[in-house]
């Protein structure tokens, strides 16, 4: 699908943010209707073990498959991270602010520190 054809709202970083609330909104669902609701159910363990699993294969792509099962793995693994960010309370501002930070503010200088700490070792 060109990219044209993709909704206008559908495009770039806002696509993560109306998925978030989709995720929202079906979390509480009856678990035999909805995957998010079924996991959501087997709980953290299960989340944290599927973003795990979705990376692995992210790499996996990156090394041996190709550009569209790399494509089709990120969006398996940003989808299950952002039920991971549902189920622990954090929300997807969060994140980008401390993004934000990093690129802008104080974080710069963190993460200096940390590059400095991990050269000494």
């Amino acid at each position: 699908m060109s990219e044209q054809a993709i909704p206008e709202a559908a495009q770039g970083a806002e696509i993560l943010g109306q998925l978030y609330e989709v995720i929202e909104q079906r979390r509480h669902a009856d678990p035999s209707e909805s995957w998010t609701a079924r996991l959501m159910a087997k709980g953290l363990p299960k989340i944290s073990q599927k973003v795990g699993e979705e990376a692995t294969e992210v790499v996996i792509a990156a090394l041996a498959e190709t550009h569209q099962d790399l494509l089709e793995e990120s969006a398996d693994l940003l989808y299950h991270l952002l039920v991971l960010w549902s189920a622990k309370g954090v929300k997807p501002d969060e994140v980008y602010n401390v993004l934000y930070q990093r690129r802008i503010g104080d974080g710069d200088v963190k993460k200096k520190k940390k590059h400095k700490n991990d050269d000494a070792k």
